[in-house]
């Protein structure tokens, strides 16, 4: 059914009730549900996807009445995400295996054709090494201690709350979402702040935000480890060098149909990496939700919550920030609009009326789990964290810290709003 507006239905066609939403928001009745998920996602078909969606359910509800029995349980290593250890292990050992091969092929072979057969297994353990994150080299902003010493004692402290370290770089993009992850050999660590969320978030909702994302070090969340995000990488690699090419030649036929067992393989290890991980990776949601709350307060995380459910409004409106600067873009106008991008959003944000909110959560709850992803759905990350006696910040946002903090973040605030309006939103 398509969105509606106030102005065509002030009453809900199937009850008679008063209806919420309108202007751009949808229209809908809170007192029989109608239209309150316009557009869902395509049903399952078959009995695959049909039972993989009980599955995700199943699993989805043991886990949240794990979580809300009580007392919030200690990380651990169920038999799944050993599992999932085990067999990233076996793709690094792929690895290995190639480049021990291209040696001994390169030493025995030295001055004979059998060189050349070292040098391709040599390069081709190169190309699928484990990688780790590499910074941005399209001038996205990248900020070291000495450039937001007030940000970064911000970092360092709800880092400390939580129980783990904080970042040793701080990148700054366009992001609807920010993450913690790890980079190089001495595994330093890299916060990505994305902007559009970072500035429709309260002070406190902040520190909740930065609490989330480095709670996921301190709860032993497998995916941001060293071991399996490297395994992951280098799958995807796989992947790309044994996808088939499209509108083939007779050659190319050949070679599509000769990489087709290990293309399935890779395949395959990528799904059975994700399923064995999948379970272990939500619950590390949910304790990450418990140390963004130890650290900005339950409150504060809630209200985090409530933001990540209306994400899709901040992506429509920075979508039409740049749409309209492309319209009037000449002279300083793109600047113009660029100066004025992070308040406009801020504002468009907190419009946003209540009964919205309360929509978004019963679309979630409408949809349920999905079978593949790796965040529980937020209306119940939202319900978990409202359970038990809330929590009080243990780090607070004074007003002269966040002036500082802002004062810092001028410039990376003005690169990225201009990189928005002058090459669009890809949402």
């Amino acid at each position: 059914m398509s969105t509606t507006t106030r102005e065509t239905a002030r009453r809900c066609p199937r009850c008679g009730g008063a209806v919420q939403g309108g202007g751009r928001f949808v229209v809908w009745c809170a007192g029989c549900d109608w239209n309150v998920d316009p557009a869902p996602p395509e049903e399952d078909r078959g009995r695959l996807g049909k039972a993989r969606r009980a599955l995700a359910r199943r699993h989805g509800e043991q886990l949240l009445a794990e979580m809300t029995g009580g007392e919030v349980p200690a990380p651990r290593r169920d038999p799944a995400a050993l599992a999932a250890y085990a067999i990233a292990l076996l793709v690094h050992g792929v690895t290995v295996l190639l480049a021990a091969g291209g040696t001994w092929f390169l030493v025995t072979g030295w001055g004979r054709p059998l060189m050349a057969v070292g040098v391709f297994l040599l390069a081709l353990a190169w190309t699928l090494r484990p990688r780790p994150y590499r910074l941005p080299e399209d001038g996205t902003p990248v900020l070291a201690r000495a450039d937001a010493p007030e940000l970064y004692a911000l970092i360092d402290e709800v880092a400390g709350v939580v129980g783990t370290r904080g970042a040793d770089l701080v990148v700054v993009d366009g992001g609807v979402n920010a993450s913690v992850t790890t980079r190089g050999v001495r595994g330093r660590r890299v916060l990505t702040l994305g902007l559009p969320l970072w500035e429709i978030l309260t002070p406190q909702q902040r520190i909740a935000l930065l609490g989330h994302e480095f709670g996921h070090y301190s709860n032993g969340d497998a995916r941001h480890g060293r071991v399996l995000a490297t395994a992951y990488r280098s799958l995807t690699t796989w992947r790309y060098y044994f996808a088939p090419t499209p509108d083939p030649s007779l050659l190319d036929l050949l070679v599509n149909l000769l990489s087709l067992p290990p293309r399935a393989a890779v395949h395959g290890a990528l799904a059975l990496l994700d399923r064995l991980s999948l379970r272990a990776t939500q619950r590390a949601e949910y304790l990450a939700d418990s140390a963004a709350a130890r650290a900005g307060s339950t409150e504060a995380a809630v209200g985090l919550m409530d933001r990540l459910l209306v994400a899709d409004s901040v992506v429509t409106t920075l979508r039409r920030e740049g749409n309209a600067a492309q319209v009037v873009r000449r002279g300083t106008a793109t600047g113009d609009r660029a100066d004025g991008l992070w308040e406009r959003l801020a504002a468009e944000t907190e419009s946003i009326p209540e009964d919205e909110y309360e929509r978004q959560r019963r679309v979630g709850a409408l949809r349920g789990h999905s079978v593949d992803s790796t965040h529980p759905p937020t209306h119940l990350r939202r319900a978990c964290l409202l359970l038990g006696d809330a929590r009080a910040a243990a780090v607070t946002m004074t007003d002269d810290r966040g002036g500082s903090i802002t004062a810092e973040l001028a410039g990376p605030r003005s690169v990225v709003a201009r990189h928005i309006v002058r090459q669009g939103f890809p949402g």
